[in-house]
């Protein structure tokens, strides 16, 4: 029994220690931060338009656009990051069939780069 503690104790103290870390940085930043609100600092950043309109509201197509791309990019990722872990032991036309696909969506972006999804105007 005490073993199995010891095994755990490791991850427990971690544990602690990143939560006593992250509670004395937020509250250091907070006390010794000055705070200078302005209009600009508390305008919407993220979606690019003001979010207490209309939600009715006609905004730009570019915004869904790079939600798109950065979807697919993101699942490349996804699918890039196990392959990488497991490279040592895979098959040859494992290796091959990732290239292919990397290839596919090489062409893909440089696709949307020449057609100007990319640019913002």
């Amino acid at each position: 029994m005490k073993v199995l503690f010891s095994e755990y104790s490791v991850i427990f103290f971690f544990f602690l220690f990143s939560f006593f870390l992250s509670a004395l940085l937020f509250f250091l930043s907070f006390f010794l931060i000055t705070k200078k609100t302005d209009q600009e600092k508390v305008s919407a950043y993220e979606c690019g338009f003001n979010p207490f309109e209309d939600a009715r509201s006609t905004f730009d197509i570019r915004f869904y656009l790079v939600a798109i791309l950065f979807l697919i990019f993101d699942l490349e990722i996804s699918f890039l990051f196990p392959w990488v872990l497991v490279i040592n032991s895979v098959l040859l036309i494992n290796f091959w069939s990732m290239i292919i696909f990397l290839i596919i969506l090489t062409f893909g972006f440089i696709y949307e780069w020449q057609k100007g999804a990319l640019e913002w105007e």
